[in-house]
């Protein structure tokens, strides 16, 4: 058995005791779609169909359906055939983000679930959220973290909380508020850090805000 299966398992066996049931969310292919969305199937469209992995009668076709398209999952099935996995406009595989002496990201359009399983074993994990479709207001990170570093980069406004119950040490929070608030909105979305952290860190940070130009008023 592989060090990395191993780790694996142990951790796996850890958390299970530790993480509670929740019930299940609306599935990802079921949410409803964007404007945005919408957009970024039309563009993957107008790509294939200029290179002529599409017949101009498909493409018509498939912006047709992308235009009356309600919800995530009727949009990824006209760019299935066309893009690997990893290339899709949006991603809805919200399965757990695992990083063994290696590097992991999610970023992008991706359906995020409200429990989000990262482990890290010697690697670095970065979560980008900035267009990430949140399936709830409270998004719990579940922390099994073991000499690595896991890198939240949120909107800024974004609320980071830790559990009572988390063994994390070691979380640097730079995560700014909106420029003129004095503090965080009602409604603002949560992440709360859960599970453990033992010789690495968490670091949440906002994305750099554009610089104004130079003879900009």
């Amino acid at each position: 058995m592989s060090i990395e299966s191993s780790a694996n398992k142990w951790i796996s066996s850890f958390l299970a005791s530790r993480v509670p049931d929740s019930p299940d969310p609306l599935h990802p292919t079921e949410l409803r779609a964007s404007d945005a969305d919408r957009e970024r199937v039309v563009a993957v469209l107008t790509d294939a169909v200029a290179d002529g992995r599409l017949s101009p009668p498909e493409h018509e076709e498939r912006l047709d359906q992308a235009c009356r398209a309600r919800t995530l999952g009727e949009l990824a099935a006209l760019t299935a055939d066309l893009l690997p996995p990893e290339s899709q406009p949006f991603r809805m595989d919200p399965g757990p983000v695992t990083a063994f002496f290696r590097s992991e990201s999610r970023s992008g359009r991706w359906v995020v679930p409200s429990r989000v399983p990262v482990t890290s074993l010697g690697g670095k994990v970065t979560m980008n959220l900035c267009e990430a479709l949140l399936q709830s207001r409270r998004v719990v990170v579940q922390l099994a973290v073991m000499a690595g570093t896991v890198t939240l980069v949120v909107p800024e406004g974004v609320k980071i909380v830790t559990d009572p119950t988390a063994r994390v040490r070691s979380v640097r929070n730079e995560v700014r508020l909106p420029p003129g608030a004095t503090g965080h909105a009602p409604d603002a979305p949560v992440i709360e850090l859960a599970g453990f952290v033992i010789g690495g860190k968490v670091v949440a940070v906002s994305p750099k805000r554009p610089r104004k130009g130079l003879f900009r008023r």
